[in-house]
């Protein structure tokens, strides 16, 4: 598998696997970050998610402009992008051309010959939000998703640690 997406909700192991899945490859790892520590519950969050992975992993910021994070990534390196949820939140500025830039990062994603996963949360399967900026988040999120799941080799829902495939659905109507 050499571009990998998970979905998940909130703590429900989709980072962890990611680790997992990186640390069996022989490659280098890189793993592009995409929050950005703006408070202290989100510093200890990173610093949290930092002691789950090897030392020796190299660390790329990357708030807003994935494609470019990728492009200085050396091709046969396994990159972990953690994560698309983070990305979009951060991306989320009136006129931006989010599902646009999700679909130029998502193709760098599956032209690279070196593993790829790539993280995000699923919203979409709960309350619809009360106010629009969460109604916006929530439906360019989906968008997004969609983006980089129709690219991805393989696509999991993951729920409580466990991975659970998706199936494309090309030919879904054939027969």
């Amino acid at each position: 598998m050499s571009f990998v997406l998970l979905l998940g909700g909130a703590r429900s192991g989709k980072s962890a696997l990611a680790v997992r899945l990186a640390a069996d490859s022989a490659a280098p790892v890189v793993f592009v970050a995409t929050a950005e520590p703006l408070d202290e519950e989100m510093r200890n969050r990173i610093a949290a998610h930092r002691d789950q992975r090897p030392a020796e992993w190299q660390t790329v910021e990357a708030p807003t402009d994935l494609s470019a994070a990728l492009g200085t990534i050396d091709e046969r390196a396994t990159v972990i992008i953690d994560c698309l949820s983070m990305w979009v939140a951060n991306l989320l500025e009136p006129g931006d051309a989010i599902e646009q830039a999700a679909d130029v990062a998502a193709g760098t994603a599956a032209a690279r010959s070196g593993r790829t996963i790539v993280v995000s949360n699923e919203v979409g399967l709960g309350l619809v939000p009360a106010n629009a900026l969460g109604r916006r988040y929530r439906d360019l999120l989906g968008r997004t998703n969609a983006i980089w799941a129709e690219k991805a080799e393989r696509a999991f829902l993951v729920v409580a640690g466990r991975a659970l495939p998706l199936s494309s659905t090309s030919g879904l109507l054939d027969g």
